[in-house]
């Protein structure tokens, strides 16, 4: 899986934080970021779900190809 977090587009809601605090976190700014190794989002469940939460739409998950 491939999450994409679009810098220019995240307020630094915490919405995927909350969601999914295994893979998302907030940066010292408090916009967000990936955990370190879960750029491939570590087999949690609740990725979509994070990226849905995200009232601005900043979070993409698509299926890894190949």
């Amino acid at each position: 899986m491939d999450i994409g977090i679009d810098k220019d587009v995240c307020i630094g809601a915490g919405q995927c934080a909350l969601t999914a605090p295994d893979v998302f976190t907030q940066d010292d700014d408090g916009y967000s970021t990936l955990q370190a190794g879960c750029e491939d989002g570590g087999g949690s469940p609740l990725v979509r779900e994070a990226a849905r939460a995200c009232p601005v739409g900043a979070i993409t998950v698509s299926e890894r190809v190949g």
